[in-house]
Order: structure tokens, then C-alpha cells, then sequence
């Protein structure tokens, strides 16, 4: 991979999008929301819960149940996406929500719910990376017991090039690969791994250590947000 490499938007292979922001508390009648920006794609995270389980024989005397749901707003994209529900809202709904299953402690909030939704104000690729980041964080900002963060990025190729945090343009490329990625840091647990595109195994484990690298980064960030938040508390 060359160094001297520069993307279409300035960026060095191994850089995140800019601006890569995070802030918590966007949502204030939910118990815990969050916002991420990676460059251009925006999403939003908000939880609601624990609480009571409608209709009650869903409920599970040994656990909560986690709710998903992923959604893009009309105006996200350039081209007006049709509202409500579809196959690929539903599909990546369930990826967010087995992947958070690996961290959030559900024994301990027995016979309750937990509903996180993730809407997608403005999509310029990476919005389920992003999605899974923002519940991760909106999860702790809801005081939801969990046994780590869950940071999230994407690493592919381009140009013949490995790069991290693809963006649309990017991905539009011939032969281009990307690779959705997140993982557990303090287990290193792999809880999402995609890839659209053809590749070699050794130039899969490059674009794999690319993303872990992206989601070290990430997850600093995460870290961060929440000790400027709840950093009296975090002391005590």
C-alpha cells in the first residue's frame, strides 16, 4: 500500500472521513441516544428501555429481548427513498442487533425489552458501520449494563489501493471492495464481518487489519465522549 496514495476527497489511505464526530444526548425524552458523522452519512441512535414487554408473551423470564430497527429517511439520499420498511432496512436491523447481542447484559433486565432505533438523516455509504457504532453509544448513554463498546467502520479497496472508511463515490468504483467491520476491543471478538467484491486472502487480511485499525480509532473516540459526558460520575 502506498503512502503517497491520496483519495478523492484528500484523504491518506488509513485516515477516517472528516468530520468524524460523535455526541451523545441527541434525543432527550429517549433514555440514551447518540449521533454519528462520518464525512457525509449521518445516523442517529435512540433507546428506549428497559421496559415492559407488549404484547407480554413475547417476553423472556430469563432475559430482555433486543429490538433493532434501521431506517432511512426519505431525504437521506439523492434520490427519494421510498418510506417505511424494506428487505435491506430489515437485513441490517438484524446484523446491528446480533452483533450488540454479544455485549449488552441481557440476564440482567429479565422479562423487559430494550428498543433501539436508528434512522439515517444523510447516507453517503457506511450507514450501517455508523448505525452500530451510534447504538453502542446510545446503549451507555442509557446506563444499559454492557460488557464493552462496539466500535464500527469499513476498510476495502479502491484503485488497487486498501483504504479505510470508503465513501459513496469510492465505493462506486469498478472493482472496488468493500468490507463492513466491527469488533469487540477487549475480547477482539468479531461481531460483523461483510464484504461485497472479489479478493485474494491475503489482501482480505489487509483490508481486515485496516478496519481493526479504524475501529481502535473509533472506539478512542467513543471513549472519549462518554468521559466528557459522565467523567464526574465515571470518578466517583
Amino acid at each position: 500500500m502506498s503512502r503517497k496514495f491520496i483519495r478523492n476527497d484528500g484523504r491518506k489511505p488509513e485516515e477516517l472521513r472528516r468530520p468524524y464526530k460523535i455526541k451523545l444526548g441527541v434525543v432527550p425524552r429517549a433514555n440514551g441516544s447518540a449521533l454519528v458523522q462520518s464525512g457525509k452519512t449521518i445516523v442517529m441512535a435512540a433507546v428506549y428501555g428497559p421496559k415492559k414487554v407488549i404484547p407480554k408473551h413475547l417476553e423472556d423470564q430469563e432475559k430482555a429481548i433486543l429490538r433493532c430497527r434501521y431506517n432511512m429517511i426519505t431525504f437521506s439520499v439523492k434520490d427519494r427513498k421510498k418510506p417505511g420498511p424494506d428487505k435491506r432496512s430489515a437485513e441490517i436491523s438484524k446484523l446491528i442487533e446480533n452483533a450488540l447481542s454479544n455485549v449488552v447484559m441481557l440476564e440482567e433486565y429479565p422479562r423487559t425489552a430494550i428498543d433501539i432505533y436508528l434512522e439515517v438523516i444523510q447516507a453517503d455509504a457506511g450507514t450501517r458501520v455508523a448505525a452500530l457504532t451510534a447504538a453502542s453509544l446510545a446503549l451507555a448513554d442509557a446506563g444499559i449494563a454492557m460488557k464493552d463498546l462496539i466500535p464500527s467502520t469499513a476498510a476495502g479497496r479502491v484503485n488497487g489501493h486498501i483504504v479505510l472508511d470508503l465513501n459513496k463515490e469510492e465505493e462506486d468504483v469498478e472493482d472496488a471492495i468493500d468490507l463492513p467491520f466491527a469488533y469487540i476491543p477487549s475480547t477482539k471478538e468479531v461481531v460483523l464481518l461483510q464484504m461485497d467484491g472479489i479478493a485474494d486472502i491475503e489482501e482480505i487480511e489487509e483490508i481486515i487489519e485496516m478496519a481493526k485499525k479504524g475501529c481502535d480509532k473509533i472506539y478512542e473516540m467513543q471513549i472519549k465522549a462518554i468521559k466528557e459526558k459522565y467523567g464526574s460520575y465515571l470518578e466517583e
